[in-house]
């Protein structure tokens, strides 16, 4: 036996052994019981309330609180919790830690690049990316006709995702003519009617568009703009701002 205590392979398999002993008698009489034995704490709820006040609430529990990623949910404010971990009434011990996921608010988009594009590439560019096509115009130019050659917000604009975005698409070249369009924009329907009658032009297709900021039948926009020259009797279509439940586009 003693020849055995001896050698030194057998020496480091006794020592391997007691350490394990050792370490399973600590876990067993005392990490384990002071374990079992910690106080134990209700998670409270702190989904939907900004970062600064769940992160108070949960300190305030005796618990240890995560700040996690940030995502975009546009179904809470900005800088609000959308999901925590462990779930409100769990029950854990002090000092746990919990994962809390703060929200960015509604997702930005960038705005596609249109111009170069026909209307169809547009609709399908600003779908894909969660925007919506707004105002159509068209307009008389020297681009290719049925090409977008202008566009409410350049490419590379960050916008909320829903928003719309306005375009020009190009008709082509008007026969020059004689008469010169007036401007009607920001003027009433019954206005733009009357300079339309005294140049000896006609209304065409006055289509109602909703807005927030100006006096119903208020022109927002004409085509062919203005200062394009024309022939008698040309028609010149309006954009008007909408009154009452106007949705159709009426037609002289």
């Amino acid at each position: 036996m003693k020849k055995f205590f001896q050698k030194p392979r057998n020496k480091k398999i006794l020592y391997w052994l007691g350490g394990i002993i050792a370490f399973l008698l600590i876990m067993d009489n005392l990490v384990l019981p002071w374990y079992v034995s910690s106080a134990e704490v209700k998670v409270p709820k702190v989904i939907g309330l900004n970062e600064d006040e769940a992160v108070k609430i949960l300190r305030d529990a005796d618990l240890y609180p995560m700040v996690s990623d940030t995502t975009y949910d546009e179904n809470f404010p900005k800088g609000s919790v959308i999901v925590q971990k462990p779930m409100a009434g769990d029950v854990v011990k002090n000092g746990r830690r919990v994962y809390v996921f703060i929200s960015g608010g509604e997702p930005y988009v960038n705005v596609p690049i249109l111009k170069g594009r026909s209307l169809k590439e547009a609709k399908l560019s600003l779908g894909r990316v969660g925007l919506k096509l707004g105002l159509v115009s068209e307009l008389a130019s020297e681009n290719p006709k049925n090409v977008i050659f202008d566009q409410q917000y350049a490419a590379g604009t960050s916008l909320r995702k829903g928003e719309s975005v306005g375009i020009t698409v190009s008709i082509g070249s008007f026969s020059e003519g004689d008469i010169t369009v007036p401007d009607l924009i920001g003027k009433s329907l019954a206005e733009a009617e009357k300079l339309l009658a005294d140049s000896s032009l006609k209304v065409g297709k006055v289509n109602y568009q909703n807005s927030f900021s100006l006096l119903p039948n208020t022109i927002l926009d004409q085509y062919p703009s203005k200062g394009n020259k024309v022939n008698k009797g040309t028609v010149v279509d309006l954009f008007v701002t909408k009154t009452g439940n106007e949705t159709k586009i009426i037609e002289e």
